[in-house]
């Protein structure tokens, strides 16, 4: 899936305060890892496992593998989800 930067950072700054460790306790993840991949990096035990940013408008193109994330940040906005 692939979305802009410039969007990908309008949905967190768009979510309600607490939603990043709200996020993070329903998947079981680290908070950090959550606001991670809010700037389009994506950690897997401590690691990055996804980074992918082509440059171009609105801050380029991010592509992300895993969508769960972003997918609950929207349910949460009361947005659809990407596929």
């Amino acid at each position: 899936m692939n979305i802009t930067f410039e969007e990908l950072r309008r949905i967190k700054h768009a979510l309600p305060s607490g939603s990043v460790a709200k996020i993070a306790q329903e998947l079981n993840i680290d908070e950090q890892t959550v606001r991670n991949y809010f700037g389009a990096h994506q950690y897997k035990d401590g690691q990055v496992v996804e980074f992918h940013l082509e440059p171009g408008p609105n801050g380029g193109i991010v592509h992300i593998e895993d969508p769960t994330i972003l997918n609950r940040a929207l349910e949460i906005l009361g947005e659809p989800s990407l596929n």
